[in-house]
Protein backbone atom coordinates (compact mmCIF):
# COMPACT_ATOMS: atom_id res chain seq x y z
CA UNK A 1 0.00 0.00 0.00
CA UNK A 2 2.92 2.59 0.57
CA UNK A 3 4.05 1.38 -2.76
CA UNK A 4 1.02 2.23 -4.05
CA UNK A 5 0.94 5.65 -2.88
CA UNK A 6 4.44 6.83 -3.74
CA UNK A 7 3.72 5.71 -6.91
CA UNK A 8 0.58 7.88 -7.27
CA UNK A 9 2.14 10.87 -5.64
CA UNK A 10 5.00 10.86 -8.06
CA UNK A 11 2.68 10.14 -11.29
CA UNK A 12 0.73 12.89 -9.75
CA UNK A 13 3.76 15.50 -9.52
CA UNK A 14 5.07 13.93 -12.49
CA UNK A 15 1.92 15.94 -14.31
CA UNK A 16 1.93 18.49 -12.99
CA UNK A 17 5.57 19.18 -13.96
CA UNK A 18 4.79 18.15 -17.11
CA UNK A 19 1.90 20.84 -17.55
CA UNK A 20 3.98 23.51 -16.65
CA UNK A 21 6.36 22.76 -19.39
CA UNK A 22 9.27 21.67 -17.01
CA UNK A 23 11.15 18.20 -17.46
CA UNK A 24 9.32 15.23 -16.45
CA UNK A 25 11.42 13.61 -14.01
CA UNK A 26 10.01 9.27 -14.34
CA UNK A 27 9.02 10.11 -18.26
CA UNK A 28 10.32 7.38 -20.66
CA UNK A 29 11.01 9.40 -23.26
CA UNK A 30 13.36 12.44 -23.71
CA UNK A 31 11.79 16.30 -23.23
CA UNK A 32 9.82 17.48 -25.91
CA UNK A 33 12.14 20.18 -27.73
CA UNK A 34 12.10 21.12 -31.09
CA UNK A 35 14.53 19.74 -33.50
CA UNK A 36 15.57 23.54 -34.37
CA UNK A 37 16.31 24.40 -30.62
CA UNK A 38 18.64 20.98 -30.07
CA UNK A 39 20.59 22.04 -33.26
CA UNK A 40 21.05 24.92 -32.18
CA UNK A 41 22.25 24.43 -28.82
CA UNK A 42 24.25 21.57 -29.02
CA UNK A 43 27.78 22.97 -28.61
CA UNK A 44 26.11 24.67 -25.67
CA UNK A 45 25.19 21.23 -24.56
CA UNK A 46 28.38 20.20 -24.98
CA UNK A 47 29.91 22.91 -22.89
CA UNK A 48 27.29 22.68 -19.72
CA UNK A 49 28.44 19.15 -19.02
CA UNK A 50 31.97 19.72 -19.31
CA UNK A 51 32.51 22.47 -17.17
CA UNK A 52 29.74 20.99 -14.40
CA UNK A 53 32.15 17.91 -14.65
CA UNK A 54 35.28 20.12 -14.52
CA UNK A 55 34.03 21.97 -11.35
CA UNK A 56 32.91 19.19 -9.31
CA UNK A 57 36.79 17.74 -9.84
CA UNK A 58 38.01 20.82 -8.31
CA UNK A 59 35.73 19.93 -4.76
CA UNK A 60 37.93 17.71 -2.31
CA UNK A 61 36.31 15.09 -1.77
CA UNK A 62 33.45 15.62 -4.66
CA UNK A 63 30.49 14.24 -2.55
CA UNK A 64 29.98 17.53 -0.45
CA UNK A 65 28.50 19.56 -3.31
CA UNK A 66 24.73 20.84 -2.42
CA UNK A 67 24.66 24.72 -3.50
CA UNK A 68 25.20 25.12 -7.46
CA UNK A 69 24.54 28.34 -9.41
CA UNK A 70 24.63 28.34 -13.27
CA UNK A 71 24.50 31.35 -15.07
CA UNK A 72 23.46 31.92 -18.97
CA UNK A 73 24.73 35.43 -20.31
CA UNK A 74 22.79 36.35 -23.73
CA UNK A 75 21.75 38.86 -25.58
CA UNK A 76 18.40 37.28 -26.17
CA UNK A 77 15.16 38.03 -24.61
CA UNK A 78 14.36 35.26 -21.40
CA UNK A 79 11.24 33.90 -22.91
CA UNK A 80 13.68 32.66 -26.28
CA UNK A 81 15.75 31.27 -24.74
CA UNK A 82 15.11 27.74 -23.01
CA UNK A 83 17.85 26.65 -21.27
CA UNK A 84 16.51 22.76 -19.50
CA UNK A 85 18.62 21.08 -21.81
CA UNK A 86 21.21 23.44 -20.11
CA UNK A 87 20.50 22.39 -16.81
CA UNK A 88 20.20 19.16 -17.39
CA UNK A 89 23.84 18.94 -18.79
CA UNK A 90 25.35 20.83 -15.92
CA UNK A 91 23.74 18.32 -13.35
CA UNK A 92 25.52 15.45 -15.65
CA UNK A 93 28.57 16.84 -15.36
CA UNK A 94 28.02 17.99 -11.93
CA UNK A 95 26.51 14.22 -10.64
CA UNK A 96 27.84 11.51 -12.96
CA UNK A 97 31.92 12.28 -11.69
CA UNK A 98 31.48 11.16 -7.90
CA UNK A 99 28.27 8.86 -8.14
CA UNK A 100 27.83 5.61 -9.92
CA UNK A 101 24.49 6.87 -11.39
CA UNK A 102 23.97 7.28 -14.87
CA UNK A 103 22.30 10.79 -15.66
CA UNK A 104 20.57 11.97 -18.92
CA UNK A 105 18.18 14.81 -19.75
CA UNK A 106 14.91 12.58 -18.48
CA UNK A 107 16.35 11.97 -14.36
CA UNK A 108 18.52 15.08 -14.10
CA UNK A 109 16.21 17.08 -11.81
CA UNK A 110 15.14 13.98 -10.43
CA UNK A 111 18.45 12.43 -9.34
CA UNK A 112 20.13 16.22 -8.19
CA UNK A 113 16.96 16.20 -6.18
CA UNK A 114 17.70 12.75 -4.27
CA UNK A 115 21.64 14.09 -3.80
CA UNK A 116 20.53 17.12 -2.26
CA UNK A 117 21.68 19.15 -4.79
CA UNK A 118 20.09 22.64 -4.97
CA UNK A 119 20.35 23.99 -8.77
CA UNK A 120 19.53 28.20 -9.16
CA UNK A 121 19.69 29.61 -12.63
CA UNK A 122 20.44 33.17 -13.51
CA UNK A 123 20.56 34.98 -16.88
CA UNK A 124 22.11 37.81 -17.52
CA UNK A 125 20.80 39.64 -20.39
CA UNK A 126 23.69 41.99 -22.61
CA UNK A 127 23.18 44.37 -25.02
CA UNK A 128 23.53 43.70 -28.61
CA UNK A 129 21.82 41.91 -31.15
CA UNK A 130 21.72 38.04 -30.19
CA UNK A 131 23.86 36.58 -32.91
CA UNK A 132 24.45 33.80 -30.48
CA UNK A 133 22.14 31.84 -28.03
CA UNK A 134 24.81 32.08 -25.26
CA UNK A 135 27.60 33.99 -24.83
CA UNK A 136 29.21 32.46 -22.12
CA UNK A 137 28.24 29.91 -19.28
CA UNK A 138 29.31 30.28 -15.57
CA UNK A 139 29.38 27.23 -12.95
CA UNK A 140 29.47 28.15 -9.29
CA UNK A 141 29.53 25.53 -6.36
CA UNK A 142 29.24 27.31 -3.12
CA UNK A 143 30.21 25.81 0.49
CA UNK A 144 32.79 23.33 -0.80
CA UNK A 145 36.84 23.18 -0.04
CA UNK A 146 38.73 23.48 -3.68
CA UNK A 147 41.74 21.09 -4.89
CA UNK A 148 43.09 24.27 -6.51
CA UNK A 149 42.59 26.90 -4.59
CA UNK A 150 42.94 29.27 -7.43
CA UNK A 151 39.61 28.08 -8.89
CA UNK A 152 37.80 29.86 -6.03
CA UNK A 153 36.27 33.31 -6.76
CA UNK A 154 36.31 36.23 -4.29
CA UNK A 155 33.13 35.09 -2.29
CA UNK A 156 35.03 31.36 -1.78
CA UNK A 157 33.00 29.53 -4.52
CA UNK A 158 34.61 27.33 -7.42
CA UNK A 159 33.78 29.30 -10.32
CA UNK A 160 34.48 28.12 -13.83
CA UNK A 161 33.55 29.83 -16.92
CA UNK A 162 33.54 29.17 -20.47
CA UNK A 163 31.94 29.52 -24.02
CA UNK A 164 31.71 28.32 -27.52
CA UNK A 165 34.11 29.04 -30.03
CA UNK A 166 33.93 27.96 -33.40
CA UNK A 167 31.99 25.36 -32.51
CA UNK A 168 34.09 24.18 -29.91
CA UNK A 169 33.72 24.58 -26.00
CA UNK A 170 36.63 26.62 -24.44
CA UNK A 171 37.35 27.39 -20.68
CA UNK A 172 37.33 31.43 -20.58
CA UNK A 173 38.15 31.61 -16.57
CA UNK A 174 38.93 29.36 -13.90
CA UNK A 175 38.72 31.71 -10.44
CA UNK A 176 39.51 34.93 -11.06
CA UNK A 177 41.46 34.55 -13.37
CA UNK A 178 41.18 34.33 -17.42
CA UNK A 179 42.18 31.63 -19.51
CA UNK A 180 41.73 30.38 -23.32
CA UNK A 181 42.00 26.76 -23.32
CA UNK A 182 39.68 24.16 -25.12
CA UNK A 183 37.38 21.45 -23.09
CA UNK A 184 37.87 19.27 -26.02
CA UNK A 185 40.82 17.18 -24.41
CA UNK A 186 42.13 17.12 -20.49
CA UNK A 187 43.57 20.36 -19.22
CA UNK A 188 46.39 21.03 -16.70
CA UNK A 189 45.76 23.60 -14.56
CA UNK A 190 49.11 25.37 -12.81
CA UNK A 191 49.10 28.73 -9.93
CA UNK A 192 52.71 29.62 -10.60
CA UNK A 193 55.06 32.69 -10.02
CA UNK A 194 54.44 34.83 -12.89
CA UNK A 195 58.19 35.09 -14.48
CA UNK A 196 59.81 34.57 -17.99
CA UNK A 197 60.49 30.81 -19.19
CA UNK A 198 57.30 29.07 -17.49
CA UNK A 199 55.49 28.15 -20.29
CA UNK A 200 58.93 26.80 -22.09
CA UNK A 201 59.76 24.71 -19.34
CA UNK A 202 55.93 22.84 -18.51
CA UNK A 203 55.96 22.74 -22.57
CA UNK A 204 59.82 21.16 -22.54
CA UNK A 205 58.55 18.44 -19.94
CA UNK A 206 55.01 17.62 -21.70
CA UNK A 207 56.87 17.09 -25.21
CA UNK A 208 59.97 15.13 -23.83
CA UNK A 209 57.39 12.85 -22.06
CA UNK A 210 55.54 12.71 -25.71
CA UNK A 211 52.17 14.28 -24.26
CA UNK A 212 51.10 16.90 -27.31
CA UNK A 213 49.87 19.63 -26.23
CA UNK A 214 46.80 21.41 -28.13
CA UNK A 215 46.09 24.90 -26.46
CA UNK A 216 47.93 26.50 -23.22
CA UNK A 217 47.17 30.17 -22.08
CA UNK A 218 47.96 31.90 -19.37
CA UNK A 219 46.01 34.86 -16.94
CA UNK A 220 47.42 36.40 -14.54
CA UNK A 221 46.29 38.85 -11.68
CA UNK A 222 49.02 41.61 -12.43
CA UNK A 223 52.71 41.61 -13.89
CA UNK A 224 55.10 39.43 -12.01
CA UNK A 225 52.64 38.28 -9.42
CA UNK A 226 50.75 35.17 -9.78
CA UNK A 227 49.33 32.96 -12.67
CA UNK A 228 47.37 30.58 -13.89
CA UNK A 229 48.15 28.74 -16.60
CA UNK A 230 45.50 26.35 -18.22
CA UNK A 231 47.17 23.64 -20.80
CA UNK A 232 44.95 21.35 -23.24
CA UNK A 233 46.83 17.86 -23.62
CA UNK A 234 45.35 15.20 -26.19
CA UNK A 235 47.15 12.26 -24.25
CA UNK A 236 47.04 11.46 -19.98
CA UNK A 237 50.62 12.28 -18.73
CA UNK A 238 52.24 9.85 -16.66
CA UNK A 239 52.74 10.55 -12.95
CA UNK A 240 56.11 11.10 -13.22
CA UNK A 241 55.46 13.39 -15.98
CA UNK A 242 53.05 15.67 -13.67
CA UNK A 243 55.71 15.42 -10.69
CA UNK A 244 58.58 16.96 -12.55
CA UNK A 245 55.93 20.11 -13.76
CA UNK A 246 55.34 20.39 -9.84
CA UNK A 247 59.15 20.50 -9.23
CA UNK A 248 59.25 23.13 -11.23
CA UNK A 249 60.30 25.77 -8.21
CA UNK A 250 57.97 28.26 -9.11
CA UNK A 251 54.70 26.63 -9.24
CA UNK A 252 52.82 26.84 -6.44
CA UNK A 253 49.92 24.32 -7.13
CA UNK A 254 48.51 22.26 -10.38
CA UNK A 255 45.64 19.79 -10.93
CA UNK A 256 44.92 17.65 -13.50
CA UNK A 257 41.06 16.94 -13.69
CA UNK A 258 40.99 14.88 -16.44
CA UNK A 259 37.69 16.07 -17.22
CA UNK A 260 37.44 13.95 -20.25
CA UNK A 261 38.65 10.29 -20.13
CA UNK A 262 38.55 9.61 -16.23
CA UNK A 263 36.68 10.83 -13.26
CA UNK A 264 38.86 10.40 -10.51
CA UNK A 265 41.10 13.97 -10.48
CA UNK A 266 45.16 13.52 -9.96
CA UNK A 267 45.90 16.41 -7.57
CA UNK A 268 49.65 17.49 -7.11
CA UNK A 269 49.77 19.99 -3.63
CA UNK A 270 52.89 21.27 -2.92
CA UNK A 271 54.09 21.09 1.11
CA UNK A 272 57.01 21.74 2.84
CA UNK A 273 58.13 17.92 2.75
CA UNK A 274 57.41 17.65 -1.13
CA UNK A 275 54.40 16.66 -3.40
CA UNK A 276 51.93 14.51 -1.97
CA UNK A 277 49.38 12.80 -5.16
CA UNK A 278 46.11 11.86 -4.42
CA UNK A 279 43.68 10.16 -6.52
Amino acid sequence: MEAQEGVAIEVAEAVVGALRGELAATAVNAPMVPPEVMRELKPYVVLAEKLGRLAVQLVTGGSGVYAVKVTYASSRAPDDLDTRLLRAMVIKGLIEPISSVFINLVNSDYIAKQRGVKISEERMVLDGSPANPIEYITVRIANVESRFASALSESGEIKVEGRVKQGVPSLTKVGLFGVDVSLEGSVILCRQVDQPGMIGKVASILGDENVNVSFMSVGRIAQGQQAVMAIGVDEQPSKETLKKIGDISAIEEFVFPQTIVLYIPLVHIKTRNGYNLTG
